[in-house]
């Protein structure tokens, strides 16, 4: 499997929309009553969380980058 950067401000955004399924799945299953309002606010806070989230996680990223010389970069892996 090939491996790619972390990024939480997705992992963030897509939990609490999960959140929000989830809530309207158990009003829809007769669980508990969940007002047609209270998604606006959990999204709209959500989403603005998860894009101050990943525009930290670039900044710290690019200055992490930024920072690394060609010294810096591991060699290739010549053990068998």
């Amino acid at each position: 499997m090939l491996r790619h950067e972390f990024q939480p401000g997705k992992l963030l955004g897509g939990a609490v929309l999960t959140l929000v399924g989830v809530l309207y799945a158990g009003d829809a299953g007769g669980a508990w009553e969940t007002p047609w309002f209270v998604a606006i606010p959990l999204v709209a806070g959500g989403l603005c969380l998860a894009g101050a989230v990943a525009f930290v996680t670039g900044r710290v990223h690019r200055r992490r980058e930024a920072g690394r010389t060609a010294t810096d970069e591991p060699g290739p892996d010549l053990t068998f």
